[in-house]
């Protein structure tokens, strides 16, 4: 997890690496689940709205390795992709007591608090730590196990969500409950 400050300057290294497959393999679909009569296979979301405002494909048909790096200073930032990469920006508002319901995604996703708070929380912490994220903040989701958002308070919240995803791929991927948390 990390957090990121709107405004924040100075001299930052980021390395942002999205990697695709390797020569010769193709994209899998996620893992299937075993599904019983009284469990469900996914968990819905409730109370939230989203709007998709762009989504393209970026890639280089003179190289089958998209890449862009820039470095300024002791800034650094590397993109690569196998062959390419979509990425698309999302609009969601979550009303208060609005959730995401559990899910994943196939890529790393950067998530803008643009206004209100929202919670995240992780399928891979034993404990169920809420991760607080108010407006000026981002999230990192790596997009590699399933997460939950939820508006706890009592106003309307605002992300801007950018996601780096295969080409074509499903920007979410719904996901089971994973039993940390008591929702």
């Amino acid at each position: 997890m990390y957090i990121v400050r709107a405004g924040y300057v100075g001299s930052l290294a980021v390395a942002i690496g999205i990697g695709g497959c390797t020569d010769g393999e193709k994209p899998t679909a996620p893992h299937a689940r075993a599904v019983s009569p009284t469990t469900p296979e996914f968990t819905m979301s409730s109370g939230s709205t989203s709007t998709l405002l762009g989504r393209t494909t970026f890639d280089d048909p003179s190289d089958p390795n998209f890449k862009v790096k820039r470095i300024t200073g002791a800034w650094h930032v590397d993109i690569k992709a196998k062959p390419a990469v979509d990425v698309a920006v999302q609009s969601i508002t979550f009303q208060p007591g609005g959730y995401s319901g559990w899910h994943s995604h196939p890529g790393p996703v950067f998530i803008q608090v643009v206004s209100g708070t929202i919670t995240f929380y992780e399928s891979d912490d034993p404990t169920c730590t809420p991760v607080v994220r108010t407006a000026g903040q981002g999230y990192l989701d790596k997009g590699d196990h399933a997460h939950f958002a939820r508006n706890e308070t009592n106003a309307a919240a605002v992300n801007i969500v950018t996601y780096f995803a295969p080409p074509g791929a499903a920007l979410r991927i719904d996901e089971p409950a994973p039993g940390n948390c008591p929702f």
